[in-house]
């Protein structure tokens, strides 16, 4: 076996994941069930086709030829005779030089392989290199004027920073000890740990703290830092020797040393394991190819255009010589459209399970007590953990007595319907009309990008503002990337979630961006290129104390961007600052002003620059005012005035004294505006008795908002952290958004002056929603929100905090002062299944015997099997697939969802009813259990009316539909509903194709995706 061979096995086997056979999530865990049939595939079915691609060819081959040579020579020697005079062998000694040395072309070809693929790949990511020559390369430009390019502009970034930063696993005795691996803020200065071009971070284990007790959990502390050459095995080892080492730690060593084998390491221990997973989980797939076979294959042709096909070459050689170099092509090619339809095949699959419509895993609701039927106060009276949960948000004190009168007298109390069972739930949405109407704000526990794809359909074209705050990049906010990918990770990142976003607006709708110095030199561009309108880019004094720097300016601020999506869209006001009302000190019936001079200043104040503006004003003892009659003369520019002065008056014109003599100016406006309305005008006289005219110079509160913002309550660090104290008692977020500037920044994107919905899909501790509230409340207004968090302060802060501000508009150490200014509102919140979700719930179906059989004794069809068709065929029915048996029962789909240590799942009930809801984009009229049938009306994206009903069908069979259908007047005949949806077959009259099977509309919209 060549070592050209054997270097291009090796570079296969670590592209198929063969080397990660420990690891046991995600979509390791399908392919390690796969490993020795793809290693068969690989060694014995693809490989062994390059020697025989060349059998046929070799018969002329160099070998076969050299050996006729020597043989001829050997005959013509013993016969005595000069075998250099032979023209035979003058004619093979020429055919040899000419001919094919078998072995060097087979190697040849894998050695192409090997350096084409292993270019390419980077630790389960396939990096665009496209390269011309060396150290240069070449990227896509389809004459653009300008053209914004980086590495991972084609992959979808699905990183999830909840998977670094945080990382527990439980154990499995008796003593449920949690072990959590924490990731460390390293200190820069310190530690030296700045990265590098070129220089690859590790997990290194904290060598200062590598263990600490906290809340009665272990914590293994590590850093994410440049580590020179060490490689991250290496490094998992050494951590662990160190760790089991450790003292005071000695009750946990029994957990950490227990014993987790697998066939390679029959002695790894349950923390080589965890530790090993806990890198893997955050060394492989940052991105998903958005097309990897058509990447590849292009890039293919790339390669051998440049560092294969040689043109001089071909020119100057024999014809013999330019065969073989397209019959190596040829080969090359052939092997590796097969290498690169298999990986396609798997980039192909995952991206598939990446844009699929996710399930909703849970559906409640907050609501305040006033939109519940008093009939259900009962239930919530004698509910103990509503009880502990108002207690926890500081609604009521540990002794309040909770009866049905306390219930009447606080109506803002806020019900959370998780702590209600079914029935409960099922009574309070059936008495709600018109429920999306009546809902008010949306949270959403997922990854972004999963729930802007899921809100496709029910929200396109509808936004009417969207504000997001997303990681700024630096070293406190970083996003995972791989090493030298830092913006190329964040542009990514970015840019597909803007563009489903984007999809969302209507068209006159603002985005609103905040971003610092980091990033916004390339998000610009991104924004332009996605929205027609560049409103405008405001510098926010957002950090006055500013940040601390080394070697460079301390920064003190950050951006606001905002950018329309058309033309049409029309930034908003702001409201007045303390310079501006000090500006226009005065008040009237028609709002601030001040008192102004008349006469104009400044350029083209002159009487020739505008004369129809130089007209008398005639003032009386009292300092009224009147314009006298008079008509504007062409001839000698200037008004011929038909009225005399009444007694005591005196004619006033813009002039002004100098010691050169009296200057002729002009006045600010035309008489007629005088006349219209001349209380906007007044007459003073000074203590030597000289007249001048001043007018009102009022605040334009529809002016264009300044690009310079300077608030003091602009201070994260100040007015948002303040705001959490205030609510909490306590201030766990860094740099939480000061809520003064979200408002500002919601108004400049034209939420005030009608009813509006609002997204973030970097909820973080809900400064949104809390300024959404806050407008709301003080001018009635009434907004929706849609808040969108993965990480877990969505249960500790963000939602919470939507509560809080619904009852009470201010706090104190988490305690309301004031209940009273508590409003009437009601928010649903819902869970997505995760990425990692539905890989974790992929099952691979055994083959039957027929099947194995079939393809044991088939080369070709197994061939075509295993490049195309496998993973598609043998995980379909995989509940993250949708399991169509399970919908016999569809109120108890169940999928294993991950918990919060790592690994662990719980089986959880899916919300097949909600999830409905989004695919067909519904807005919920109403929501009702009757006799067993869950029953859900509304309106479609196109307006029309729709009519949903689930059933248990091992309850509720055609029989029961029917009759259900006739006592409740529903006829698919009628033309009260334009679409009917039921799950399950059935034989209702259908004249008109209105009545559709659920089943099938939900398979066909979870996987009707658009690329972004």
């Amino acid at each position: 076996m060549s070592e050209a061979y054997k270097k291009l096995i090796k570079t296969l086997q670590t592209i198929f994941e063969m080397d990660k056979a420990d690891l046991d999530f995600g979509i390791y865990r399908i392919m390690n069930q796969k490993r020795d049939e793809i290693n068969r595939f690989l060694e014995q079915d693809l490989l062994p086709q390059v020697r025989k691609a060349f059998a046929d060819y070799a018969k002329g081959g160099k070998s076969e030829v050299q050996t006729e040579l020597n043989q001829l020579i050997k005959t013509l020697t013993e016969a005595g005779m000069d075998p250099e005079q032979s023209p035979k062998v003058k004619e093979l000694r020429a055919k040899a030089e000419a001919s094919v040395d078998m072995v060097t072309l087979e190697n040849e070809v894998y050695s192409h392989l090997h350096t084409f693929f292993s270019r390419y790949y980077d630790k389960g990511d396939f990096i665009s290199q496209r390269r011309y020559k060396k150290d240069t390369y070449a990227i896509p430009y389809e004459g653009e004027e300008v053209k914004l390019y980086w590495a991972n502009h084609d992959q979808y970034y699905i990183k999830s920073s909840e998977h670094l930063r945080d990382y527990a696993f439980i154990a499995c005795d008796e003593s449920g000890k949690t072990v959590r691996i924490k990731l460390v803020e390293a200190d820069t200065e310190k530690d030296n740990v700045k990265a590098e071009s070129g220089k690859e971070r590790r997990f290194v284990l904290d060598a200062e703290r590598p263990l600490s007790v906290e809340n009665g959990e272990l914590h293994i502390h590590f850093h994410y830092i440049p580590a020179g050459k060490q490689k991250q095995d290496a490094l998992n080892k050494k951590a662990a020797e160190t760790i089991l080492k450790q003292p005071g730690f000695e009750e946990w060593m029994p957990l950490l040393r227990q014993k987790a084998p697998t066939d390679k390491n029959p002695e790894r221990t349950l923390l080589e394991k965890h530790l090993n997973e806990y890198t893997a989980r955050n060394t492989f797939d940052y991105f998903i190819h958005k097309d990897l076979g058509g990447f590849l294959r292009r890039e293919l042709d790339f390669y051998i255009k440049n560092e294969v096909l040689y043109l001089d070459d071909i020119d100057d050689a024999a014809f013999e010589v330019t065969e073989q170099h397209l019959r190596k092509i040829k080969v090359i090619r052939t092997i590796a459209h097969k290498i690169i339809r298999l990986l396609a095949q798997l980039e192909d699959f995952q991206k598939k399970l990446w844009l699929k419509k996710k399930f909703v895993v849970e559906t409640n609701y907050c609501i305040t007590l006033d939109r519940v039927p008093e009939a259900l106060y009962p239930q919530v009276v004698d509910n103990p953990q509503q009880r502990e949960e108002w207690v926890k948000l500081g609604f009521i004190e540990e002794d309040t007595e909770i009866t049905l009168d306390y219930l009447k007298e606080y109506p803002s109390l806020v019900l959370d319907t998780k702590f209600f069972d079914e029935t409960f739930k099922n009574k309070l949405l059936a008495s709600i009309d018109d429920f999306d109407a009546q809902c008010d704000g949306l949270l959403i526990h997922s990854e972004n990008f999963q729930a802007l794809n899921l809100l496709q359909n029910r929200f396109r074209n509808q936004l009417k503002c969207v504000y997001i705050d997303p990681p700024y990049n630096t070293d406190a906010s970083a996003i995972l990337y791989k090493n030298d990918y830092k913006n190329s990770s964040w542009l990514s990142m970015i840019n597909d979630r803007v563009m489903l976003a984007h999809r969302l607006m209507n068209d006159l709708a603002i985005i609103c961006t905040a971003i610092d110095d980091e990033e916004v030199s390339v998000l610009r561009p991104i924004l332009s290129s996605l929205f027609k309108k560049e409103i405008g880019i405001a510098p926010v004094r957002s950090n006055p104390q500013s940040r601390k720097s080394k070697g460079t300016l301390s920064p003190a601020h950050e951006y606001a961007l905002f950018f329309g999506k058309s033309d049409s869209s029309q930034p908003g006001s702001l409201d007045a600052t303390d310079k501006q009302n000090d500006r226009y000190p005065l008040i009237d019936h028609k709002g601030r002003f001040a008192w102004m001079n008349f006469i104009r200043t400044g350029t083209n104040d002159r009487r020739e620059d505008r004369p129809k503006l130089f007209y008398p004003i005639y003032v009386d003892p009292n300092n009224n005012i009147r314009i006298p009659s008079m008509t504007w003369n062409p001839n000698n520019q200037q008004y011929d005035i038909q009225d005399n002065l009444m007694p005591g008056e005196t004619a006033v014109y813009p002039t002004k004294k100098t010691n050169s003599g009296v200057i002729e100016k002009r006045w600010h406006r035309g008489y007629q505006r005088i006349i219209d309305d001349p209380t906007e005008y007044r007459a003073r006289r000074s203590n030597n008795g000289e007249i001048s005219i001043d007018f009102k110079t009022r605040m334009d509160a529809n002016s264009m908002p300044s690009t310079w913002w300077d608030k003091k309550e602009y201070a994260s660090s100040n007015y948002g952290a303040i705001d959490l104290k205030n609510l909490f008692g306590r201030n766990d977020f860094d740099f939480p958004k000061a809520r003064v500037l979200v408002e500002d920044c919601l108004k400049v994107s034209g939420i005030v002056t009608e009813k509006p919905s609002v997204l973030d899909f970097y909820a973080g501790s809900g400064t949104t929603g809390h300024a959404v509230i806050e407008l709301t409340r003080r001018d009635n207004i009434k907004r929706k929100y849609i808040l969108v968090e993965m990480g877990k302060h969505f249960d500790t802060t963000l939602k919470p905090r939507i509560s809080k501000v619904i009852y009470s508009s201010t706090w104190k150490d988490g305690k309301p002062t004031n209940p009273d200014t508590g409003i009437s509102h009601c928010f649903k919140y819902i869970r997505l299944e995760s990425y990692e979700d539905t890989l974790n719930n992929l099952i691979l179906k055994p083959r039957t015997k027929e099947q194995a059989d079939l393809l044991e004794h088939h080369a070709k069809l197994r061939e075509d099997y295993m490049l195309g068709y496998w993973l598609d065929l043998e995980t379909e029915g995989s509940p993250s697939l949708l399991n169509i048996e399970q919908f016999e029962d569809p109120f108890n789909y169940q999928l294993n969802i991950a918990t919060g240590s790592a690994g662990a799942t719980r089986p959880t009930r899916v919300d097949l009813v909600e999830t409905f809801n989004y695919l067909i984009g519904l807005t919920v009229r109403h929501i009702d259990t009757i006799r067993g049938f869950k029953v859900v009306t509304g309106t479609n994206p196109k307006g029309e009316s729709v009519l949903v009903i689930w059933r248990n069908l091992k309850e509720k069979d055609n029989d029961a539909l029917e009759a259900f259908m006739d006592t409740s007047g529903y006829n698919p005949r009628d033309t009260e509903y334009d679409h009917i949806y039921v799950n399950g077959d059935h034989t209702l009259e259908d004249p008109q194709s209105k009545v559709k099977m659920i089943e099938i509309e939900f398979k066909r919209l979870m996987f009707d995706v658009q690329d972004v």
